[in-house]
């Protein structure tokens, strides 16, 4: 399959502290990756630099062959005017931990807020698109409700659509069931599994295994800012042979 994105020895500082190391992915298109690791290993801050939340310090990141921030001219990389990069960015969709909704704005205008102001597109065929969104995440029934009417679950699936009514080619998850009561994380993960199902290219960072092991294509396990294995869910979940990721398997089951 064609690469959608492309990370080639990406590197990130913090200060004197290195939260990348040398990271190298590809992405196919419609390919479902659930990155996991322990906490700190620099999972969401891959994220961040893939959707350029963050910038990145050496290295390369492209997506659809399009270098993230900057622009070739010969062998030089000239940095992306502000315009430019926003306009990347629409390229990749977003979703947080905690779900980012507008408080002040319905259901149904958090979701038309991005196509409308940021992409310029026509308010009604905005609306249309919005209305039909909110029916494949099973919240039809919510589109003049406001964030605080609803449950964090509710909420998660609203962002989820907000963040597909950008129509982006690649979709980020940074532990989107982690701020969730247990009983609402199954709502969150149907709907991520139906748009898995539907092709969508997917990069998903999560602690919830059992997702990973029915769903993705790949699985990646960083530790310490780098990525340390990777290969299927079988090879990585139901018979790892890294003793770190058989260690950290068993700790999480």
């Amino acid at each position: 399959m064609q690469p959608i994105l492309r990370a080639l020895h990406v590197e990130k500082y913090f200060g004197a502290f290195q939260a990348l190391k040398d990271v190298s992915l590809l992405v196919s298109r419609g390919e479902v990756v659930c990155i996991i690791g322990p906490s700190g290993s620099g999972k969401s801050t891959l994220l961040r630099c893939i959707s350029q939340l963050e910038s990145i310090d050496g290295g390369v990141i492209t997506v659809e062959d399009e270098i993230a921030g900057f622009r070739r001219d010969g062998d030089t990389l000239v940095p992306l005017s502000d315009a430019r990069i926003a306009a990347q960015r629409q390229r990749v969709g977003m979703v947080f931990q905690r779900f980012n909704l507008f408080p002040h704005r319905s259901v149904l205008q958090n979701l038309m807020e991005g196509p409308v102001r940021v992409q310029k597109r026509p308010a009604g065929e905005c609306r249309a698109e919005a209305v039909a969104l909110l029916d494949r995440v099973g919240l039809a029934e919510k589109a003049s409700a406001y964030p605080n009417e609803l449950s964090g679950g509710q909420q998660q699936r609203v962002a989820i659509a907000r963040a597909l009514a950008m129509r982006p080619k690649i979709l980020l998850f940074d532990e989107p069931t982690s701020a969730l009561d247990p009983e609402l994380v199954g709502e969150v993960l149907s709907v991520m599994k139906e748009l898995a199902r539907s092709g969508m290219t997917m990069m998903v960072v999560t602690h919830e295994i059992a997702f990973c092991r029915e769903v993705a294509d790949r699985v990646i396990f960083m530790d310490g800012g780098a990525i340390i294995a990777a290969g299927t869910p079988d090879e990585m979940i139901v018979r790892p042979t890294n003793p770190r990721v058989a260690n950290f398997i068993s700790a999480v089951l």
